[in-house]
């Protein structure tokens, strides 16, 4: 009998993975999608573990912070985070980046463990999971009946992501695994779920998903179909200003793919009132505190920020509050043909759930693309105000042509909301890509001082 013939039981007892701890303190803060960079991993709890099939388990791990001020003096309570873990008795030259170490001591002394992800014979095996609905302990495998997957279809890894974990099978189909778990129905199943009933062609439709009962009820990831030979529109943003041509064409498409989705959201959720301005504005104000705190750089420009949501909370209430996107951005759409695409509806992973599900005012996610147009400018020198600025206005006329009102008419709405976003930016790139803050704090000078 082989030291990994304990794990054929459908469930492993989470005393089997304890002596993991030490190895996945070390390695979870290593990885682009977790959270907690900022602050050290003082505890890590194993949640669940379920064997997915024999040399590969399933494992939610709970990583903990305690002791850790975050911004605004609360202490964090850490989060819950998704893996698949291979277990070999030998490591494999091939297994490279994915290798997390060899277990010292416990039930699973003497084994190397790894990212199975990473592993082409165990995403296969899970593809085939997903092609056959069933449950594995508390796992959950689900898909829709009138979508056949075929079998054999070669997996890669996505190496661009940055919050969750992507393999793209044959060219055929994409399988987002969340990494970061939070209780209750993804926004990335339910919303293209909900536009593919009302028709909407801008949304890839989810083929089969991945859910679980325990620790709670959560969804764990999503297959959906690939669209290849598509190309984001951050890439074509760039490749356009380094040819040095004209993006005006398909930023105003853009803007009209834009306001479609948000035709048919309006139309698959309910929608809310106008008139909750005030409270938006407080909430935007509290962020901004909070990041201040987290990020000196922005305390000089804290004044001349309020005043855009002081001036949001008396301003016109603007259109009807609605499920959107909530991380609009031109990496989140592909042009395939001439068509635009939008992807990737889980909203900022670092907002709660229930608010990424909650309704609010669409042109949270036309700031967001706005503030990407001001993104891919300034990523060569020298920096091209000019072409973003003629972006800006072709997005926002595409997207009135479709919508029937105009973003550029609400220039206080769109003010706030910008600033809100570049706040948002400000944290971000300090936590994770300090190279990039001079880019969100350009565009915190221009909206503090100038009130653009």
């Amino acid at each position: 009998m082989t030291k990994t013939a304990f794990l054929r039981p459908r469930s492993a007892p989470a005393e089997s993975l304890e002596s993991l701890a030490g190895l996945l303190r070390e390695w979870l803060p290593l990885q682009r999608w977790f959270a907690g960079k900022d602050r050290p991993v003082t505890d890590l709890g194993v949640l669940s573990t379920t064997e997915l099939f024999p040399g590969c388990l399933h494992v939610l791990v709970h990583a903990g912070h305690g002791g850790v001020p975050a911004p605004g003096g609360a202490t964090p309570a850490g989060d819950c985070y998704q893996l698949l873990l291979g277990v070999r008795e030998r490591p494999s030259p091939r297994l490279g980046k994915a290798l997390i170490g060899t277990v010292r001591d416990g039930l699973l002394a003497g084994l190397t463990v790894y990212d199975a992800l990473q592993d082409p014979r165990a995403a296969q095996l899970l593809l085939e999971r997903l092609r056959r609905p069933g449950t594995a302990g508390p796992l959950h495998f689900e898909g829709d009946p009138a979508q056949e997957v075929p079998s054999g279809l070669v997996p890669r890894v996505l190496n661009a992501e940055q919050s969750n974990s992507s393999l793209v099978y044959g060219d055929e189909y994409i399988l987002k695994v969340f990494r970061r778990i939070q209780p209750g129905v993804n926004p990335d199943l339910e919303v293209p779920g909900a536009l593919a009933r009302q028709g909407c062609h801008r949304v890839p439709a989810p083929v089969a998903w991945l859910r679980t009962t325990h620790p709670f009820k959560a969804t764990l990831g999503v297959l959906q179909p690939y669209l290849r030979n598509a190309a984001d529109g951050w890439t074509l943003a760039l490749d356009a200003l380094a040819a040095g041509d004209d993006f005006t064409a398909q930023a105003h498409a853009l803007g009209r793919a834009t306001a479609d989705v948000h035709l048919a959201l309006s139309s698959a959720f309910p929608v809310g009132v106008p008139g909750e301005n005030g409270r938006t504005a407080a909430a935007m104000t509290e962020r901004l505190i909070a990041a201040a705190h987290a990020v000196p750089a922005l305390q000089p420009y804290v004044p001349g920020l309020r005043s855009a949501f002081a001036a949001l909370a008396t301003c016109d209430a603007g259109p009807p509050a609605q499920r959107i996107h909530g991380d609009l951005h031109l990496g989140q759409v592909l042009r395939a043909g001439r068509e635009w695409f939008v992807i990737d509806f889980e909203g900022e992973p670092s907002r709660p759930l229930s608010e990424r599900r909650s309704a609010h005012s669409p042109v949270r996610d036309i700031a967001g693309m706005l503030r990407s147009f001001d993104y891919a400018a300034r990523q060569r020198r020298p920096w091209r105000p000019e072409w973003a600025r003629r972006c800006r206005e072709a997005y926002c006329a595409g997207y009135a042509a479709r919508a029937g009102w105009d973003p550029r008419k609400k220039h206080g709405l769109l003010r706030a909301y910008e600033t809100d976003r570049a706040v948002y930016e400000v944290l971000y790139e300090a936590r994770h890509r300090p190279d990039w803050l001079p880019v969100p704090m350009a565009a915190i000078e221009r909206l503090a001082v100038r009130g653009d």
